[in-house]
């Protein structure tokens, strides 16, 4: 049973979502403000971590800010519809998705649901043996035990980093669009997609490449899309 933090200083808010995913058969944990939510991490294992934005003591950015420091679990930001720098921010900071209010909470639900598999995969291993590895000059991705190394150093990735670039490294060359990147990841239409997928190809850069302003791997075809040199 998965355990999913729950994290709003709205106890409404809290209570709904709790009810909906309890019925999905999960564990929900919850806090009321990021440095309650910080304590409860702290304590336990948590698979998910679903967070609002604005909160008092420790807001939803900052806290990401720090979970980030030391975890890779799968986070969601709750915004404002009229808080769209605040999810951009949220990604900037190490989110992994996130969801506007008002908000449906099936939709909540299936996202949840999505990053979970994604999660789960990443951290599954598998026996070294017959190993799907995709090499291009120092980048290598270990695909049997989700690994990545550049120059034989280990680079942490969250789910969603680690998916975009297994899918462009496997395809070398190719050039894929943000729409394409889009669907192919999250596994729905490319609505307002464009922000999301730059700011995890930025985050990615930022840990693949020495210099990510001047990238040797991940590469932008300006006005079609991203692709993985083939070197």
């Amino acid at each position: 049973m998965a355990k999913i933090l729950v994290c709003d200083d709205d106890r409404e808010i809290v209570e709904a979502i709790d009810i909906y995913l309890t019925q999905e058969g999960y564990e929900v944990l919850k806090a009321y403000d990021g440095q309650e939510a910080l304590g409860v991490l702290k304590a336990n294992d948590v698979d998910l971590l679903v967070i609002d934005v604005m909160m008092p003591r420790l807001d939803g950015i900052r806290a990401t800010l720090k979970i980030r420091e030391e975890n890779n679990i799968p986070i969601i930001i709750l915004s404002a519809k009229s808080e769209d720098a605040d999810k951009i921010l949220g990604l900037n900071v190490g989110a992994d998705d996130y969801v506007t209010k008002p908000f449906n909470p099936l939709e909540l639900v299936a996202r949840v649901k999505s990053q979970l598999r994604r999660y789960t995969q990443l951290g599954s291993t598998a026996k070294e043996t017959d190993a799907a590895v995709y090499t291009t000059g120092g980048l290598s991705i270990n695909d049997d035990l989700k690994e990545v190394t550049v120059d034989g150093e280990p680079v942490k990735l969250t789910p969603i980093e680690y998916n975009i670039l297994l899918l462009l490294v496997k395809n070398q060359g190719k050039v894929f669009s943000i729409e394409q990147i889009y669907e192919n990841i999250w596994n729905e239409d490319a609505i307002g997609a464009d922000n999301t997928v730059a700011v995890h190809i930025r985050h990615i850069r930022e840990k693949i490449e020495i210099n990510p302003k001047d990238p040797r791997y991940l590469k932008v075809v300006w006005g079609v899309g991203y692709k993985v040199e083939k070197l």
